[in-house]
């Protein structure tokens, strides 16, 4: 019964490598169809975000044959993640989705909205049928944990986010952030929080432009911000001092050739583009222009290094949690193994009693002498019960196998007085 997490994240992977590796919500439910397919996969969820791809897999199962899969569903070459993924397996497995869930391996150290996609890719397997018992109740305890992390360490106290490291990029570049416009590529959870710490900063005129007019409005009702379509960006970004993008498009959205006419508008008054996307919405050839400043989630690491060092005493205490609970779920796993051996025992006990039972009645209908049927279905069923432990005392008596005799002995053995006290 493995547990393997094979992935790749910001750590061990640029943002080139990682918006390879995406899953879209498109080919999510092909994807988990797909890996639940590989020979040994019992159940899988597979967590795709950003900033990391994570296959989660129970089973019998190999990570040369995980990581092929990946590959090779995304068309990469088989070298291509060779020495940019990481695989662990059992405690390790569970210790890092437990650590992913509290925020504890994110670009910002703490940052909230991990969890809330790990519980999303958590979903799109359950829709699928790809998670089973085991899974099942590692994820859910692994929410638990991240509530008590969040709750009972300071990793969750002013919480701090790729949006917030955005906004922290945009007030060391503009001086005073309440004379900007700004324009914001979505209406996602990332870009409504953006909108937040905008608003927090004292920035008036938001701009919310999204694929769904209707989403857009009900975000911008939520902050105070306008509402458009992308097809009116063209006229929207001229007006941007700061363009802050984070959709779930494929392909990018803004290009060089309409950044260059929105500067030329400007009368080429710089502007600051964020781009927090993977796959990018920004082409990066925008940087090749003149008052065009462009950044991308993998340049805002100074600001969230930062934002480790403040909250690596919470993270320390947040680990222990971790590895508390980690062994609890292990306690539980190894519990499995003596359930099922359980089962298995009192079963096979059962069939041999209901065996010699049946025997018994039929001779008690033929007549024969109740005592005498009774001593021997007495005497048959001790046979059938002592015949393999019989057979294991005597083989290890021969080969001087102390440890199995031992076991044998405490089948019968009364337990001590010392053992028995406080039971």
């Amino acid at each position: 019964m493995t547990i393997s997490a094979l992935g790749i994240n910001h750590k061990t992977a640029s943002v080139d490598l990682r918006e390879q590796v995406a899953f879209s919500a498109e080919q999510l439910d092909t994807a988990l169809q797909a890996v639940c397919h590989l020979q040994g996969v019992e159940e899988a969820v597979i967590v795709s975000t950003c900033n990391r791809t994570e296959l989660y897999c129970r089973g019998d199962v190999s990570g040369d044959l995980l990581l092929g899969w990946l590959t090779g569903f995304h068309s990469l070459a088989p070298d291509a993640l060779e020495n940019h993924h990481y695989l662990f397996q059992n405690e390790q497995a569970i210790t890092h989705l437990m650590s992913v869930a509290s925020g504890l391996d994110s670009l910002v150290l703490g940052e909230p909205q991990i969890l809330g996609q790990v519980k999303q890719a958590y979903q799109a397997a359950k829709r699928q049928a790809s998670v089973g018992g085991i899974l099942e109740r590692l994820f859910q305890q692994t929410f638990r944990v991240a509530k008590t992390v969040r709750n009972e360490t300071a990793v969750g106290q002013n919480a701090v986010s790729v949006a917030y490291a955005a906004v922290s990029m945009a007030r060391h570049i503009f001086a005073n952030l309440n004379k900007s416009k700004v324009l914001l590529i979505g209406a996602g959870d990332t870009s409504e929080l953006v909108a937040q710490h905008l608003k927090q900063q004292g920035v008036t005129e938001l701009i919310v432009a999204n694929r769904t007019l209707q989403r857009a409005r009900e975000m911008a009702d939520r902050v105070g911000a306008t509402a458009h379509s992308l097809s009116e960006l063209s006229e929207l970004l001229p007006q941007a001092d700061i363009v802050v993008s984070s959709t779930a498009s494929t392909l990018p959205i803004v290009g060089k050739g309409s950044i260059e006419k929105a500067l030329k508008k400007r009368r080429h008054r710089p502007m600051l583009l964020i781009d927090l996307a993977v796959p990018r919405d920004i082409e990066e050839q925008v940087n090749e222009l003149d008052d065009a400043y462009l950044y991308t989630v993998d340049d805002l690491q100074s600001i969230i290094s930062e934002n480790i060092r403040n909250r690596e005493q919470a993270a320390r205490e947040a680990q222990v949690i971790i590895q508390q609970q980690t062994q609890e779920f292990n306690d539980w796993l190894k519990s499995l193994n003596s359930v099922e051996l359980v089962r298995e025992y009192r079963t096979h006990t059962r069939t041999l009693a209901d065996e010699q039972l049946k025997k018994a009645l039929a001779q008690l209908e033929q007549g024969k002498d109740p005592a005498e049927v009774l001593q021997k279905f007495s005497h048959r069923l001790v046979q059938q019960l002592t015949h393999k432990p019989t057979h294991l005392l005597k083989s290890a008596g021969e080969n001087n196998d102390q440890y199995t005799l031992a076991v044998l002995q405490q089948l019968w053995s009364e337990p001590s007085s010392d053992s028995s006290k406080g039971k």
